[in-house]
């Protein structure tokens, strides 16, 4: 049997990120071979990734990146299984490690066939999988471009979220993060009425009219006012006419207005856990 020096142990731990005992074991029966030793833990992985293919992976780590001009971003998600995992340093810093190649990718599929220090992404995420005993995979991937673009990550990474204004303008990496804080904050299901799902204004016209009808409103009286209601539906859940969470007495769009009179937001991005 071949003698295993602690150094050859600490190596392949800091290689693969595997237990110590799990880096002899396997150094072990490669008889010292270092590239055999880490073939052997990426099977161990593969193993535990079957047995959990049909696990729930809901925690984990979500995010947000963006490249050195801001004009480009991805929001990602490293999901595992539980809290403890997702909380652990080296799973987020794995997640950051993923989320800044992700830039140089336009898809999830591109992405997790990318390189990563020598297998793929898609490989990485079997062997850690192994090593961490959970489910892991790459759950949400979005992009978002622009003349500018900047991210917020909400503490403990379980939301993030992009946004994009329509100029790089002074003052406006504070107003794209402060929107993006926003976004993160108030859950926009669209960036303005045009964004909006056609099924998702019926449904909010059926809805306000069943309630009109509890109350007792005329049959004829219900389109005119329904419409009214759906202003209103507007108003809560698109990002530019949400009241601004940092002044309520002016919106989103308003607040943009103030920082330069011929900005506006042009896109966002938001991804959270569960």
């Amino acid at each position: 049997m071949s003698n295993i020096t602690a150094a050859e142990v600490n190596r392949l731990r800091t290689t693969t990120g595997a237990g110590m005992m799990d880096c002899k074991k396997a150094l072990v029966e490669a008889e010292g071979d270092f590239d055999k030793a880490i073939e052997i833990l990426r099977k161990k992985g593969q193993k535990v990734a079957a047995n959990r293919s049909d696990r729930e992976s809901t925690e984990g780590a979500v995010i947000a990146a963006v490249n050195a001009d801001n004009t480009a971003g991805v929001v990602i998600s490293l999901n595992c299984e539980t809290d403890f995992v997702g909380k652990n340093e080296g799973f987020v810093k794995l997640a950051n490690d993923f989320a800044n190649l992700a830039l140089n990718h336009a898809t999830k599929e591109s992405l997790l066939a990318a390189d990563f220090n020598g297998i793929t992404v898609e490989e990485k995420l079997i062997e850690q999988t192994g090593v961490i005993g959970e489910k892991i995979e790459i759950g949400a991937f979005e992009r978002l471009e622009g003349a500018f673009v900047n991210s917020y990550i909400h503490a403990g990474n379980g939301i993030a979220t992009l946004v994009a204004l329509s100029a790089n303008t002074d003052g406006g990496a504070e107003a794209a993060r402060n929107v993006a804080m926003q976004a993160a904050a108030m859950a926009p299901i669209a960036l303005d009425e045009s964004g909006v799902d056609a099924s998702v204004i019926e449904k909010e016209i059926e809805i306000a009219k069943d309630q009109l009808r509890a109350e007792g409103k005329p049959e004829a009286m219900l389109d005119n006012i329904a419409k009214g209601k759906l202003g209103r539906f507007f108003k809560d859940n698109t990002l530019v006419n949400q009241d601004y969470i940092k002044d309520s007495s002016m919106s989103v769009a308003a607040y943009i207005k103030s920082v330069n009179g011929d900005l506006t937001v042009t896109g966002f991005k938001r991804v959270a856990l569960g």
